[in-house]
C-alpha cells in the first residue's frame, strides 16, 4: 500500500469513533475494500476531473531518472503493477473514470496488459480530495501546478472550500495561487511549464509584472520563444531578467519635462506621468488640479476623439 491507500489505513477510524467534519468529505468508503483490487482493460478508463500536473508523462525534479515515465513503465513490464490506480464508475454503461494513476494506466495501455484498478462509488468532492492527498503522498505539484490544479477544481463548479482540502491550503495559501492565475495568462503559464524549483516569489514576481502592465502577453510568449530550449525553471528565470531588462531600458528612455514650478511631466516608453508638488508656489494651482485633473483629461479625450472616425479611435 502507498499514496492514499496507506494515507487512509493510518487513519481509518470508524465513523463511531471519529465523526468527518460536515464541510469534508467522507474517505472512509475508500478504506472498506481496499482489498478488493479488480482487473481492467484499460481501454474501458476514461481520464476524469481537473488536470492536476502540466507534464503529466515527464519527471517533474530532472534529478529524479527513477520516476520518469519510461522507468515506470519497464517497472511494470518487469515486475508487475504494484500500486493500483483508483477509478470510479462512469455514466456509461461498463466503463470506468480514473481519478489518478494516469501514469501507470498509460503504462499499462502502452504495454498491452490489464491495469490494477480500486473501483470505488465516490462523489466528485471525495475523488478531488483523493487525487490531492495522493500527490501529498508520492509527489508534490509544483506551485504552479497548484495554482492551475485549483483553478481547474473551481472552474469545474466546485467551491474554494472543496480547492484548499483538495490541496491541504489555508485561505490565503489559495489566494496567492489565484494571484498568479488571475494574472499570469494562460498561454505564458503554458509556455513556461511546471518550473518544479520555483515557488511563489518568482510566480507572484511574474504576475505583478503583469498586473503593472510592464509585460503583455505577446511580449511574454515572443521572449519565450527565443529562450533557449532548457527546462521550465530555466525559462521562466529567462522570462523575469528579460522582462527586467526591458523594464530597465523603458526607465533608461524616460525624459522629465518641468512645465512649472513644482509641476514635472514625465514621459517614457510605457508610460507618461504627471508630478505635482502639494506645496510651494504652485500649491493652490495643485490643489485646483486634484479637484479638477479628472475632468480636464475626459474633456480634452472627449476634443480628441471628435472628429475621429471609429476606426481612427
Amino acid at each position: 500500500m502507498s499514496g492514499i491507500a496507506s494515507t487512509i489505513a493510518r487513519s481509518g477510524a470508524s465513523a463511531a469513533e471519529k465523526p468527518p467534519r460536515p464541510n469534508a468529505p467522507a474517505l472512509g468508503a475508500l478504506q472498506g475494500s481496499l482489498a478488493a483490487i479488480r482487473e481492467i482493460d484499460p481501454a474501458l478508463i476514461d481520464d476524469w476531473g481537473p488536470a492536476d500536473r502540466l507534464d503529466e508523462f515527464t519527471t517533474v525534479n530532472p534529478e529524479d531518472e527513477g520516476e520518469s515515465f519510461d522507468a515506470l513503465r519497464n517497472s511494470i513490464r518487469d515486475g508487475g503493477q504494484q500500486v493500483p490506480i483508483l477509478v470510479r464508475k462512469s455514466a456509461t454503461e461498463g466503463r470506468y473514470e480514473a481519478i489518478y494513476g494516469r501514469r501507470r494506466l498509460r503504462a499499462c495501455r502502452e504495454l498491452g496488459v490489464k491495469v490494477r484498478a480500486n473501483v470505488q462509488d465516490i462523489d466528485d468532492a471525495t475523488a478531488l480530495l483523493a487525487k490531492g492527498l495522493e500527490n501529498a503522498a508520492r509527489r508534490n505539484l509544483s506551485f504552479y501546478e497548484k495554482a492551475r490544479f485549483a483553478q481547474a477544481i473551481q472552474a469545474a463548479g466546485h467551491d474554494s472550500a472543496t480547492a484548499r482540502q483538495a490541496l491541504s491550503l489555508s485561505a490565503p495559501g489559495l489566494s496567492h495561487l489565484t494571484k498568479v492565475t488571475q494574472n499570469v495568462p494562460r498561454a505564458v503559464g503554458d509556455a513556461i511549464g511546471a518550473a518544479p524549483k520555483s515557488g511563489r516569489p518568482k510566480w507572484t514576481a511574474l504576475a505583478e509584472l503583469f498586473i503593472a502592465r510592464k509585460l503583455t502577453e505577446q511580449a511574454a510568449l515572443d521572449i519565450l520563444a527565443s529562450a533557449p530550449a532548457t527546462g521550465s525553471d530555466q525559462r521562466l528565470d529567462a522570462l523575469l531578467r528579460a522582462a527586467a531588462t526591458r523594464d530597465s531600458a523603458a526607465e533608461s528612455d524616460a525624459t522629465e519635462t518641468i512645465l512649472l514650478d513644482g509641476i514635472t511631466l514625465k514621459s517614457s516608453r510605457g508610460a507618461l506621468a504627471l508630478s505635482v508638488r502639494k506645496s510651494g508656489a504652485n500649491a493652490d494651482f495643485a490643489a485646483w488640479l486634484d479637484a479638477n485633473l479628472a475632468e480636464l483629461i475626459r474633456n480634452a479625450h472627449a476634443s480628441f476623439t471628435a472628429d475621429k472616425t471609429p476606426e481612427d479611435r
